[in-house]
C-alpha cells in the first residue's frame, strides 16, 4: 500500500562491454537487460558498446517486477549522451516490449500518490495505465505508449499530453443488483437491513432455493455510498493486485466478492512469495460473501479472525511482511443440514442425527 522512491543510476566505462544490474534485483528485474537492450536496438538507436553498471538505489531493500525497465533504459541513454534533456524532477515507470512499447504495471496509483507525496512533478507511465494516473492532481502523468514518445517529449519536439481528471469518473459497466428487486422476503430483508445500517457480520440458515444467494448479491446497494478517500484505498488495492479494470479511475461502489468454497488459505488471506492481496482485502470497505459456509476449510475461516476485529490483515513472509486494510462485512450462508431441509414445513429430513449435529458443530 505504501509505495518508496527508487532512484536508478547508470555508470559506463571504455572496456570490455558487459551489462550488470546491483542494488539488490529480483530475476525479474536481472532480465531487464534483454528488454533494454532489444528496445534500443529495435527503436533506432545506439546502445552503448561498454561495461555498463546500473544502480538500483536504496540497495538494502528488495527489488522485483519488470516495471524498473524504463528507468534503467532512460538512464543508460542520458550516461550515453543520447538524451541531453534534465530531468531530476522526472520518474518513470514501465516495463518494456522488446520493440520499445511500454506496457502495463500493477500498482501505478499508490506510485503516483507517493511521487506526488515526494514533490515530483512529472511522471512518465504506460498508456495503458492512463485512466488510472488521471486520478491523482497536482503532478503531471503523461501517458506514454513507447520510449521514442518520452525522448520527443523531453527533447521538446513533440509534447505528450498530461492526463487529467474528467469531471465524470468512469466507472466499470456492470449490472446493478438492486435491494428493492427482491419481493418478500421480509424477515430477511429486516435483518441485512439491521446488519448493513451498523455493519455487522450475520449469516443465514435455510433450505436451498430459498434466496440467501440473491439477497446477498444485492446487500451493497443498501450500503452508504463510499467516501473519497475509501473509494482511493480500495483502488489502491485493486491497482496493487492488478485487478483494476480497464478505463475505471476509481473503484466506486462497494466491492463485493463471492470466492468458491474450494479456495485456499493463502488465495483468501493473501500472500505469495510477493505478497500480494487476497480475497479478504479485495472485499474491504466492502462485503465478502461466503456460501456453503460449513465447505469452508477451517484454515479459511480462521483467517477471518485478524481483519474481523482489527480490520486489516498481515501477511509475514521470509522476504518480507506487510499488512493490507480489510474493513469487510462478512454474510456466509449455509444450509440446515446436508440435505438442507431440516426444520422444512413440507419437506422432510432425511439427515442422519449425528450428520445435522456435524453441520452445526462446523
Amino acid at each position: 500500500m505504501d509505495s518508496f522512491s527508487v532512484v536508478v543510476e547508470a555508470d559506463l566505462s571504455r572496456v570490455l562491454p558487459r551489462f550488470d544490474i546491483v542494488g539488490l534485483p529480483d530475476a525479474a528485474v536481472k532480465e531487464s537487460r534483454e528488454r533494454v537492450r532489444a528496445s534500443i536496438k529495435n527503436r533506432g538507436l545506439e546502445f552503448p558498446l561498454s561495461r555498463i553498471t546500473v544502480n538500483i538505489a536504496p540497495a538494502d531493500i528488495k527489488k522485483e517486477g519488470p516495471l524498473y525497465d524504463l528507468p534503467v533504459l532512460m538512464a543508460i541513454l542520458k550516461a550515453e549522451g543520447q538524451i541531453n534533456a534534465e530531468f531530476e524532477n522526472c520518474a518513470f515507470i514501465g516495463e518494456l516490449s522488446l520493440d520499445g512499447e511500454i506496457r502495463r504495471c500493477a500498482g501505478v496509483l499508490p506510485m503516483l500518490l507517493k511521487a506526488k507525496e515526494d514533490g515530483i512533478e512529472n511522471v512518465f507511465i504506460p498508456y495503458d495505465n492512463k485512466t488510472e494516473g488521471s486520478v491523482v492532481d497536482g503532478i503531471n502523468v503523461y501517458p506514454a505508449e513507447n520510449i521514442i514518445d518520452i525522448i520527443k517529449h523531453l527533447s521538446g519536439e513533440k509534447v505528450i499530453e498530461p492526463c487529467y481528471t474528467e469531471s465524470e469518473l468512469l466507472e466499470a459497466e456492470e449490472e446493478t443488483l438492486d435491494f428493492s428487486d427482491v419481493k418478500g422476503q421480509e424477515d430477511a430483508k429486516r435483518a441485512l437491513e439491521i446488519a448493513a445500517a451498523g455493519g455487522h457480520n450475520c449469516i443465514m440458515i435455510d433450505p436451498p432455493g430459498t434466496g440467501k444467494s440473491m439477497l446477498a448479491k444485492r446487500l451493497p446497494s443498501i450500503l452508504p455510498k463510499m467516501t473519497f478517500e475509501e473509494q482511493l484505498e480500495t483502488t489502491k488495492l485493486y491497482s496493487i493486485a492488478g485487478e483494476l479494470p480497464d478505463n475505471v479511475q476509481l473503484i466506486r461502489k462497494r466491492p463485493f466478492r463471492s470466492p468458491h468454497h474450494t479456495i485456499s488459505a493463502q488465495g483468501l488471506a493473501g500472500g505469495g512469495q510477493t505478497p500480494r492481496p487476497g480475497e479478504i482485502s479485495l472485499s474491504h470497505n466492502g462485503v465478502i460473501f461466503m456460501d456453503e459456509f460449513p465447505e469452508f476449510d477451517r484454515r479459511e475461516k480462521e483467517a477471518l479472525r485478524q481483519p474481523l476485529e482489527d480490520g486489516k490483515i498481515t501477511i509475514a513472509r521470509s522476504t518480507g511482511t506487510v499488512s493490507y486494510p480489510s474493513n469487510i462485512m462478512l454474510v456466509a450462508a449455509m444450509n440446515p443440514c446436508p440435505c438442507g431441509y431440516f426444520g422444512h414445513p413440507t419437506k422432510e429430513c432425511v439427515c442422519t442425527e449425528a450428520a445435522k449435529k456435524d453441520t452445526v458443530t462446523r
